[in-house]
């Protein structure tokens, strides 16, 4: 397993939980937050291999988040999955193709097992090691 890290941004406790246990069993480096302005610092600091990032969060919401590490060099290409409870409302939408994340996943339609899956091919799709700038 090539040594990647992840950014788990998820306020909801037992899911937060679930996916840090479950990505440092597979070997991740694992950082993560409950809230968005800790986690664009965390991102900045640590410039993960992937962002597992909810859109409903305190101090500072997905859509915000996106926009803040996309005005950043490293930010423009960081590989971002949107994990979120809601329907993405048209606003919401047009936000989301702004801030272009990589995949969007409503949280009631996915497993775990099924979250972890995408996670891994959305990595192998988009880089060939992690060094390897992603292909957005």
């Amino acid at each position: 397993m090539k040594p990647y890290s992840i950014l788990i941004v998820e306020d909801e406790a037992p899911l937060n939980k679930a996916l840090v246990s479950r990505f440092l069993n597979l070997g991740y480096t694992v950082y993560e937050s409950n809230n968005g302005t800790d986690a664009l610092k965390l991102a900045f600091e640590h410039k993960p291999t992937v962002i597992l990032l909810d859109l409903n969060m305190p101090k500072m919401d997905g859509v915000t988040f996106l926009e803040y590490l996309r005005e950043d060099s490293w930010g423009k290409t960081a590989l971002v999955l949107v994990l979120t409870n809601l329907d993405p409302a048209p606003e919401m939408i047009e936000s989301l193709s702004v801030t272009k994340p990589a995949y969007y996943l409503v949280k009631a339609e996915w497993e775990l097992t099924d979250i972890v899956t995408k996670v891994e091919e959305i990595i192998s799709t988009n880089l060939d090691s992690p060094e390897t700038e992603p292909q957005v």
